[in-house]
């Protein structure tokens, strides 16, 4: 059981009393405005089956809150007849487009008899908005276009749930898993399915798609992925799954998403029973030399003939209530002066946050969990608690903030936000927002004898010592 700390929590979308559930969060942060993107479903009540539209709350970030704008229905984001599901979006640094993919189900076929059928019904869509959610295009459904095919050997297939990434190549990708048909009759029956995560990418910033290999050997559904920078230079693309075998599963790619090697068992992140979706994100670890620049530490390099849609002029200005955010838990003041270009051969490695329901009985106590190595499937230390209670779905953004924000230890502030199920008698009566720094993680994560936690706590103790002599 972790800490009983626990962040402020903001309820974004409730259970009303006709009914209507709100399931399925999805987080997108755009860091040239400030602004956060809350997607959810709008269900007519809990079932999947009746699932209706895509919801949206807009949010400016400042330094001790966030304001948020009323909830709104995304009414382009829909094939008729069809009802719209599991919100992705995927935001582009070079162009200043999101694009909100989501699968359109015909009518109310739910996922099951999809699987067990193999007659599949969903439709691989997205809507794009030029303006930070403000307005959105109509719909462009893409099934044909780059399923072709290979579709009738799916039973069905999602995405995500909850973000896609852009790596430094400016490739965009959307986590996606399907339910593939390995047996297609038996005695006149659909005999066997199994499902395989993979990715939807793009490399001409979203003109068009294509989709990747299996992720080949375990049982992989909801999925989603990191761009992991090593010491030595190195890169590989990292695939978080939820699988029904106890366990995560993890696999990674070293061609951007094209094909996965094989997927191993994450015995130290548990399932509940049936698995549930889980959330992770990257972010250039806190180390004790001069950062890289800015576009460096958002692993986006930008390409020749391209504008920049996010001028440094057009950050938000916060207001100076929120130093305790901003600087790590408020040791000190900012020391713009050991910001300078990185003199060392090695470049910043990549750490990764994992959210998801800690109890491997029931979907309960959301939890985050830190990995410093994430290809090492037992580098992640125990979690920290922040909601105690029914929970389930979650989405994690890292919010990166000014660069001349900076902490006690000369080192850009690291801030995180959760949007994640919770309630007090299911997990389905809310969807809550949660902010917390990469010092409130470590501070609150359980330090036990394991390595990845001893290697956590040696990190500990250097912060806080150079906290102190700040």
């Amino acid at each position: 059981m972790g800490s009983r700390h626990f962040p402020a929590r903001t309820v974004l979308f409730e259970r009303e009393a006709n009914g209507v559930t709100y399931r399925i969060p999805a987080l997108l942060y755009i860091p040239c405005l400030a602004k956060l993107l809350a997607f959810a479903e709008e269900r007519l009540s809990v079932d999947d089956a009746h699932a209706n539209l895509l919801v949206l709350r807009r949010g400016t970030l400042y330094r001790s809150y966030v304001e948020w704008e009323d909830m709104r229905a995304l009414e382009t984001a829909t094939l008729k007849h069809h009802r719209s599901m599991n919100p992705c979006p995927v935001y582009d640094e070079f162009t200043g487009i999101v694009f909100l993919f989501f699968i359109a189900v015909l009518g109310k076929t739910p996922e099951a008899y999809q699987i067990i059928t193999g007659q599949n019904v969903a439709r691989l869509c997205y809507v794009s908005s030029s303006d930070q959610g403000l307005s959105w295009s109509k719909v462009t459904d893409l099934t044909q276009q780059v399923i072709g095919r290979a579709i009738t050997d799916w039973a069905t297939f999602a995405l995500g749930p909850g973000h896609g990434i852009q790596l430094r190549s400016g490739r965009l990708l959307v986590p996606a898993y399907a339910y593939h048909i390995d047996c297609k009759e038996c005695f006149g029956k659909l005999c066997q399915t199994t499902p395989h995560a993979f990715t939807f990418y793009s490399d001409d910033h979203g003109q068009s798609w294509r989709f990747g290999e299996f992720v080949p050997n375990l049982p992989t559904v909801e999925c989603q992925m990191v761009s992991v920078d090593e010491e030595d230079g190195s890169n590989v693309l990292y695939c978080n799954a939820r699988s029904p075998l106890g366990f995560r599963v993890q696999a990674l790619s070293t061609d951007d998403g094209a094909v996965f090697h094989q997927g191993q068992l994450v015995q130290r992140l548990v399932e509940p029973p049936h698995g549930c979706h889980g959330s992770i994100i990257g972010f250039p670890a806190p180390l004790f030399y001069a950062p890289r620049r800015p576009h460096q530490l958002q692993g986006h390099q930008q390409p020749a003939g391209v504008r920049e849609p996010c001028p440094s002029s057009s950050y938000h200005e916060p207001h100076d209530s929120m130093s305790s955010v901003v600087s790590g838990g408020g040791h000190g003041e900012p020391k713009p002066e050991a910001i300078s270009e990185s003199i060392f051969p090695f470049q910043t490695p990549t750490w990764v946050l994992y959210s998801h329901p800690t109890s491997s009985r029931s979907r309960v106590d959301m939890g985050v969990y830190l990995s410093t190595f994430p290809r090492d499937a037992d580098s992640w230390t125990e979690p920290w608690v922040i909601y105690e209670g029914p929970s389930a779905y979650s989405d994690l953004a890292y919010v990166e903030l000014p660069y001349s924000e900076v902490s006690a230890t000369g080192i850009p502030a690291t801030a995180f936000a959760c949007l994640y199920e919770n309630g007090t008698r299911s997990p389905y009566e809310q969807i809550s927002f949660s902010m917390f720094t990469l010092y409130d993680v470590i501070q609150n994560i359980p330090l036990r004898a394991s390595a990845p936690d001893r290697k956590l706590r040696s990190e500990k103790e250097k912060w806080v010592r150079s906290c102190v002599t700040s």
